[in-house]
């Protein structure tokens, strides 16, 4: 049997650039429900009249969606089932809008790894994500500290006959 997982913290190696599948086309819905969901009532986002008149002439994605998905699309392929806990970001950037019908596409490498000193079977790993557009221009980037599972120390993975 294979199960999908995320990585260990021994299968991770420094300047691994690992590109995530599917790219994600972001829709008007997907950008007022978040809008709305989080509280967030930026007229930048909602009021399509609003943002005509401003420098962009249209609505702009949530940026913390545009992060939001960027950092969930590297799960399937990186941590998923194998963080302990997201440590932290920083560098966030977002140096282009993204907007309705637009296709983000993201990457992350690996900038380097420790393991911890005070958690025995866990390592940090910090992972610099890139989001582009469907054109290939930069859109986000961030750069996101984790705590992983080695392989030794590791749970058992989530699936079927696991409580």
């Amino acid at each position: 049997m294979v199960r999908q997982r995320g990585l260990f913290y021994e299968e991770f190696e420094a300047g691994t650039v690992y590109e995530h599948a599917p790219g994600r086309t972001v829709t008007e819905t997907d950008n007022v429900l978040f809008t709305t969901l989080t509280m967030n009532t930026q007229p930048l986002h909602l009021d399509a009249a609003w943002a005509a008149r401003q420098p962009a002439g249209r609505r702009l994605v949530n940026s913390m969606f545009t992060l939001s998905t960027l950092v969930g699309a590297s799960v399937g392929q990186l941590t998923l089932g194998t963080i302990v806990a997201n440590l932290g970001l920083e560098d966030v950037a977002f140096p282009h809008p993204l907007f309705h019908g637009d296709t983000l596409y993201s990457s992350s490498e690996l900038l380097d790894k420790r393991l911890s000193a005070s958690r025995p079977g866990q390592g940090i790993v910090r992972l610099r994500h890139t989001g582009r557009n469907q054109d290939g221009v930069v859109v986000a980037r961030c750069t996101r500290s984790v705590l992983v599972w080695s392989r030794e120390a590791a749970p058992e993975l989530p699936g079927p006959g696991t409580p």
